[in-house]
């Protein structure tokens, strides 16, 4: 895990994350979660324990920490890999993040993955490595890819066909928007390249 948080970030451990950012060395603000995963409840740290039977993922309890404190930018590390349906819930937390305004990312096993609501996304062009564009849920109406190895204007992207499967960067400032619906980005890159991306105020 490579995880440098800022002095101003607010960092939350979802159960089981709370080991894996200890073992990193990495500082935790707060713990949440039912700790079914961790096996104990941790102390010495802020801490807002749930009960099992919940209808809340842990992570989204953490992403509700997030929004009511103010934060606009996540980083969600370890959000993919593992369990296929935890990945698919954290794909829908990110629907969630976006349609209230702010941006979220998934990190694990060298991809990263957002959601787009009725927004966009800039890339500089020291970016390199593939991503692709997906509709989440229903259709995504103008979808624009600029700067890209495949480009697109005002293109629908529909939730049951992979349009937007493959394309690369090419070293140019690059630009991804949808005018209507939620839009889906995944990109091969490292922790370090997301982290310094969401710090740009970028993507």
């Amino acid at each position: 895990m490579s995880i440098s948080p800022r002095a101003e970030d607010l960092v939350i451990a979802a159960d089981g994350g709370y080991d894996a950012l200890c073992r990193a060395g990495v500082r935790v603000d707060l713990a949440v979660g039912d700790f079914d995963s961790l096996g104990f409840v941790p102390d010495g740290v802020e801490l807002l324990r749930h009960p099992p039977e919940k209808d809340d993922t842990d992570t989204m309890l953490a992403i509700y920490i997030g929004l009511e404190r103010g934060y606009r930018r996540f980083i969600i590390h370890g959000g993919l890999g593992g369990r296929f349906d935890h990945s698919m819930a954290n794909i829908q937390s990110l629907c969630h993040i976006a349609q209230r305004g702010a941006r979220g990312w998934l990190w694990g096993e060298g991809t990263a993955v957002t959601a787009l609501c009725d927004g966009r996304a800039e890339f500089p062009g020291k970016c390199r490595g593939m991503l692709s564009v997906f509709a989440l849920g229903g259709s995504a109406e103008g979808v624009r890819e600029r700067g890209t190895k495949y480009t697109l204007e005002d293109a629908q992207l529909s939730f049951d066909y992979p349009l937007g499967v493959s394309n690369e960067f090419t070293g140019a400032r690059a630009e991804i928007s949808v005018r209507s619906g939620t839009l889906g980005i995944v990109w091969s890159c490292t922790a370090a390249e997301l982290e310094n991306m969401v710090r740009e105020g970028l993507c």
